[in-house]
């Protein structure tokens, strides 16, 4: 969202915000625990929302109202008042909250009450909006399908990267001889990054001197770890944590980034925030082929290398032959993943007819 909105303002539109903080400091949804967090969340959700809507009615008068992920709740809600108003609802769809909770995390199984709940109000809150967009067109076309939506309904504008935090290193580390080789990932320990496949690449190499850093947690954050000490992997260093602040410093500091390597559907259709960062950042990156990051990288860039999904020696290949003869240097991204660039492709979308 911070992207999007100073994207917007760059190109000139004028934001108005009218919202209120509720997930302040939780990094993964998924991993809230206990009742009474819960319910102490719902309760300062639901305690916002008049005041939100008091506040929005005497707002001046606006061209459309932008509904930030997670958004499914919120469009249901300020849709009627929109409607007041005569405005158009947008909703950033981002990603779809029955997709990752049932198909790509598995916290419910599909045939439960409670994911036919899920899936239910997301079908009725998408039709909420006048106008959708997802991340990628092949997340869009995958969201169009599975909640009965027409085609090219669900646009696409890409999540971009802070491009003055991301920048450049004036000092690229290079692997001199392999044993200064370093490979990173971080993220989220949820299955769409496909963590697994990372440790047992490493296993693959554990008698080449390769340090590889995993750093994150979150759902498989226990099944992860005791694979690593499963495998007994001493070069792989794990850490729970790292500011946002100091994700361009840990991203300088490898000759090699990871994206992800989940096989679902899901896997396929998104390109996440750290493939962005890494590319900002003009570092080499492994990631799995998919649609969605075809979409982003240039054919034949030297310092993007694709692979199967949940393919181990591919990427254990993919990461030795990088080892022993460093890529030359990639593409330039940064002026088509800037803020401003995010600003002018949802401009581009807002103009376009609506499907």
């Amino acid at each position: 969202m911070r992207i999007l909105l100073q994207g917007l303002r760059d190109n000139g539109i004028e934001v108005i915000e009218c919202r209120r903080e509720v997930w302040q400091g939780i990094q993964d949804k998924s991993q809230v625990k206990g009742a009474w967090r819960w319910l102490g969340l719902l309760a300062s959700m639901f305690l916002a929302y008049p005041i939100l809507l008091l506040r929005y009615l005497r707002l001046a008068r606006h061209d459309c109202v932008l509904v930030c992920y997670p958004a499914f709740v919120d469009v249901a809600i300020i849709r009627p008042f929109a409607w007041m108003r005569s405005t158009p609802v947008v909703m950033d769809w981002f990603l779809s909250a029955y997709d990752t909770v049932v198909l790509d995390r598995k916290l419910l199984a599909p045939r439960s009450i409670a994911a036919r709940l899920l899936h239910g109000l997301e079908w009725l809150s998408v039709r909420a909006a006048d106008r959708l967009f997802m991340d990628t067109h092949a997340h869009a076309a995958r969201m169009e399908t599975l909640f009965g939506l027409a085609g090219k309904s669900c646009g696409a504008v890409w999540v971009g990267v802070e491009t003055d935090h991301f920048e450049p290193s004036r000092t690229h580390p290079s692997a001199s001889s392999p044993a200064e080789a370093r490979v990173l990932f971080y993220g989220q320990f949820i299955p769409l990054h496909g963590i697994d496949t990372i440790v047992r690449a490493a296993a693959l190499l554990r008698d080449e001197p390769i340090d590889w850093l995993i750093v994150g947690s979150g759902q498989q954050q226990e099944a992860v770890d005791a694979l690593i000490a499963g495998l007994d992997l001493p070069h792989v260093q794990r850490i729970a944590w790292v500011d946002y602040d100091q994700l361009p410093r840990l991203i300088e500091g490898a000759d090699i980034c990871l994206g992800i390597f989940g096989e679902s559907e899901k896997a396929a259709s998104v390109v996440p925030n750290k493939v962005f960062q890494i590319l900002s950042c003009g570092r080499p990156l492994i990631t799995r082929d998919s649609p969605a990051i075809r979409e982003l990288v240039k054919s034949g860039d030297p310092a993007v290398q694709l692979i199967g999904a949940n393919d181990p020696r591919a990427l254990a290949d993919a990461v030795l032959a990088w080892t022993r003869h460093p890529p030359a240097a990639g593409a330039n991204y940064r002026d088509t993943i800037s803020p401003s660039a995010i600003g002018a492709q949802f401009r581009a979308f807002l103009d376009a007819p609506p499907a």
